[in-house]
């Protein structure tokens, strides 16, 4: 078989994800672990072929591979064994043997737990998704070289608007320019999110009301979106002169995604639009100032609340109505929608090697939507961002 042409994830990589896992398992009383969904399957082997990572606490992991075998054997650095289905694990003596298997009970479909019961019954099935999201939280040095490429494809991307943008032109319009600009730097084309029903795009241009429009996304800004059928995102709209123009980017790179938002306007950004730009970058200052290993996001979340209310704009942030989120910052990773979450009453402790997006905003009902987005890495006495371009409002 050729050369492939990208970068594979390193031996020792894998295994001191398999070795993070075990030592989860081993506080849990997990004897086996039995990994399906497919990020997953991938973060602990290397390759996204279909099939089964069964992780033993003692004995070697093995993947039981359904489609492609041929691939999944060039792509990962563990024992790979050829499988028709699910009934053939049965004869893996470690699985056979446990007692306590885990599974990623957070994503795993109900009719797929049934059929591992009943192939595998007598034992008992303990919910193993915390600690799989522990262990991919904190990323290693290889895995933020990964972030910090995607970053790159997200600066370029954003260096193009200016250029692109045009007064009179479709949302839709642009985000296909700047998709394809993102393609030609080496953008995977793909954002994955965990969940049921967890799905996006990875560009969304909102210019005026757009950014305010109500829709279903966990996200502070939705947009029209091109048909109901979507409900998110970029659609039909004209861009008009004097309104925000916010471009939510979600670079990616070897399977690792960015999401940064920057704000753009074509002549000169109107109020409430101006004041509370100023107030999102307060927000962002404060957060830099005080955000490092060890801070608790629950304290962190609720010191941005306090600058928001201190300028009397809590209404508007993070969303309006229902459409409110209660997150500011969230994780991102080989899924967008990773751990550590900052966010209100949410107790979790910042991890040196955790990246996250943190990203203060505002809607205007009726009126449309401003904000930034900006990637960090924690570190001992403080975050680094991930990227570079300007944070400030750019006038075309």
């Amino acid at each position: 078989m050729c050369a492939l042409p990208f970068v594979l994830t390193p031996r020792e990589e894998i295994e001191r994800r398999i070795e993070g896992l075990r030592t989860r398992m081993e506080e849990g009383g997990v004897e086996v672990a039995l990994l399906v969904q497919n990020v997953d399957v991938f973060y602990f082997s290397g390759t996204l072929q279909r099939g089964y990572l069964v992780v033993p606490l003692q004995q070697e992991a093995v993947l039981f591979i359904q489609q492609d075998y041929e691939r999944a054997s060039l792509e990962s650095p563990l024992r790979v064994e050829k499988v028709r289905g699910l009934r053939d694990l049965r004869g893996f003596r470690p699985l056979l043997q446990a007692k306590r298997v885990g599974l990623e009970f957070d994503v795993l479909p109900l009719g797929l737990f049934q059929r591992i019961e009943r192939s595998f019954q007598g034992k008992e099935f303990l919910d193993i998704s915390r600690d799989i999201l522990s262990v991919r939280a904190r990323k290693s040095p290889f895995e933020i070289e990964q972030l910090k490429r995607s970053g790159e494809i997200v600066v370029h991307v954003f260096s193009k608007v200016p250029e692109l943008c045009k007064e009179g032109m479709a949302e839709v319009e642009l985000d296909a320019l700047l998709q394809a600009e993102g393609r030609r730097r080496g953008h995977q084309g793909w954002l994955r999110m965990r969940g049921l029903n967890q799905e996006m795009a990875n560009i969304a241009i909102m210019a005026g009301e757009s950014g305010a429009f109500p829709s279903y996304p966990d996200t502070p800004l939705k947009g029209y979106g091109v048909t109901h059928a979507i409900a998110q995102g970029a659609s039909w709209r004209r861009i008009g002169r004097d309104e925000p123009i916010v471009v939510d980017y979600g670079g990616g790179y070897n399977g690792y995604t960015t999401d940064e938002t920057r704000t753009f306007v074509i002549g000169r950004l109107p109020e409430p639009f101006k004041g509370a730009y100023e107030v999102a970058l307060e927000v962002l200052h404060t957060f830099e100032a005080h955000a490092k290993a060890g801070s608790n996001g629950r304290d962190l979340y609720e010191l941005c609340l306090k600058v928001v209310r201190r300028r009397g704009l809590q209404e508007y942030f993070m969303g309006y109505g229902e459409g409110k989120v209660k997150f500011i910052g969230h994780g991102i990773g080989l899924e967008i929608n990773e751990w550590p979450i900052i966010a209100r009453g949410r107790d979790e402790v910042l991890e040196e090697g955790m990246v996250f997006a943190f990203e203060p905003k505002f809607v205007f009902p009726g009126r449309g939507a401003v904000g930034v987005e900006v990637d960090y890495v924690v570190r001992r006495r403080g975050v680094e961002r991930l990227t570079d371009f300007p944070i400030e409002v750019i006038s075309l």
